[in-house]
Parts: C-alpha cells; structure tokens; sequence
C-alpha cells in the first residue's frame, strides 16, 4: 500500500460535503455514489458514519479473503480498483464490527420480520446496465448494486447512494411493501442486519 492509497477519493469528499448540507435538517448521512463503490457507501450509509469503513479497508478484506489472488484479478472485487466488491466482503466487513448480515429467503413473507431487533437492511438488486449512462459498468461488467435501508425515528428511508438525497420509504407496512417489490425483481437479494449476538439468538434465520 503506497500513500496514494490512503488519500481519500475526492469525488466521495465532495459528494458527503453536499450531501450533508442537503440533509441538515433531518440528519440522516448520505453518500452518493463514485466509481464502483456502492458496497462502500451503503455499510457507511447504513452505519450513519463516513469513517465506518473506508476503500483501503475493503481491499485489505478482498485480499484476506483471497491471499493467493494475483493483484488484478481478485474475484471479490474489481480487476481495476475501481471497487465493486462482492457479497463476502460485506460479510466481513459486517463481521469485523460484531453484525452480521443474514440472507432473507425470497419465499418468506417480510412481514414475518421482527423490526424490533433488526438494525438495518442491505439489498443487492440489478444495476441498470444503459450503455451511454453507465459506460464504465458496461465495461468492468458490474451488472449488480448494494443499497442500504434504515429506520429513523418511525419511519425506514432508502440510502441507496444514486439517489440525490434519502428517500422515505414510510412505516413498517411500507417497508414490508418495499422489500416485497425488490425480492421479485430476478437476482434480487435482502440482507437483514443484525448484531452478532441477535444473529446466534435466532440461529442466523430470519
């Protein structure tokens, strides 16, 4: 790791900079989205925090979770650094901070969740793959995009970092309504957050 890979990405400063003026008043943390790095900003959305984790340490994960990888091309993220990190980095990037992040099996009803113990929500869904508008997902083949989704005070609100500003998703029977629709969307994944200790509680089923 050299020093230019601690520098933080210029286009995230700016974008927390103008998304934390454009949410003053209701206080939820936004980053919107740069490069391939939404995994990246829907754990510090969903952590309400923009040092939760940064580039460097999801790297270090890809590499621990593939030491033998050859530089370019390790299979949990992009071959170009440009991020797009996969399913077992969040995993342990969650891990790393005593959460944990639960598959939801499609068949079940949302509605069987209990939201009183459940700290979040992360969805991976299927990015939209327009040519001119997403030239650089086009070529690096990223055809997937997390997003995260959190409550504040009564009502759940969609971070997902394209967005220009959070989106209120409404109360529960919304977020139920809200989770139903993406899980019928094909290759659409829902991962409910929990901590470590509510996780082993449950048995890692929700």
């Amino acid at each position: 790791m050299n020093d230019r890979d601690s520098i933080p990405d210029n286009n995230v400063i700016k974008d927390v900079k103008k998304t934390n003026q454009n949410n003053k008043n209701n206080n939820i943390y936004h980053e919107k989205q740069s490069r391939q790095l939404c995994a990246l900003h829907a754990l510090n959305n969903l952590f309400q925090n923009s040092n939760a984790f940064t580039k460097n340490e999801l790297d270090s994960i890809a590499e621990t979770l593939s030491p033998s990888s050859l530089i370019l091309f390790n299979p949990h993220k992009s071959k170009f650094g440009f991020g797009n990190y996969d399913v077992n980095v969040i995993l342990m990037a969650l891990q790393n901070k005593d959460y944990e992040a639960v598959w939801f099996n499609r068949k079940k009803d949302p509605k069987r969740l209990n939201l009183n113990v459940i700290f979040g929500f992360i969805l991976n869904i299927p990015n939209d793959c327009d040519f001119w508008k997403n030239a650089l997902t086009f070529f690096t083949s990223s055809r997937r995009h997390w997003i995260a989704v959190r409550k504040f005070d009564s009502n759940y609100y969609n971070l997902d970092s394209k967005l220009k500003e959070p989106i209120s998703i409404g109360q529960e029977e919304n977020l139920f309504d809200f989770l139903q629709t993406n899980l019928a969307e094909k290759n659409a994944e829902v991962f409910v957050i929990v901590t470590k200790e509510i996780a082993q509680q449950n048995n890692c089923q929700f």
